[in-house]
């Protein structure tokens, strides 16, 4: 069984999510928000991408998705986290990856979507931070963000 994801923020991190999500069959990216990059250019920056290289497998638009190796993510260009229907795409969680929405406060607006919860890519305030191999036990599932 997969979990659904989304991911706000198609920069450099955002891009590194999907192209992990799809190496990761127990994870699937439903939706992707950036309001600053058209879906054109979305497309253009995860195929060539600078830093990783060229995505080997297939990427393109129909019917204003973004379509990788055959899966059609849905693309939303919302400035505000809680407008963007998370739950109507079927997100789960959603990856914070802009640097801008990195309080619980702020990231929780997400929460208002539909999604369950939100990790944050970046240093937060006041938000619990996990690292993989140091940490990760402190993680409690009541936590939202």
């Amino acid at each position: 069984m997969s979990i659904n994801i989304g991911i706000n923020g198609f920069g450099r991190i955002g891009r590194l999510v999907l192209r992990a999500a799809l190496a990761n069959k127990n994870v699937k990216v439903v939706a992707i928000n950036d309001p600053f990059i058209d879906l054109n250019y979305m497309a253009y920056m995860f195929k060539y991408d600078s830093t990783h290289g060229r995505y080997k497998g297939e990427v393109s638009i129909k019917d204003g998705h973004l379509v990788v190796d055959g899966h059609a993510i849905i693309v939303y260009q919302n400035m505000k986290p809680e407008e963007i229907q998370w739950g109507a795409a079927n997100a789960e969680y959603v990856v914070e990856s802009t640097g801008v929405f990195t309080t619980i406060e702020k990231a929780s607006l997400h929460l208002r979507g539909g999604a369950k919860k939100v990790v944050i890519s970046a240093p937060s305030a006041d938000a619990p931070m996990f690292v993989c191999g140091v940490n990760l036990d402190a993680y409690k599932p009541e936590y939202q963000v």
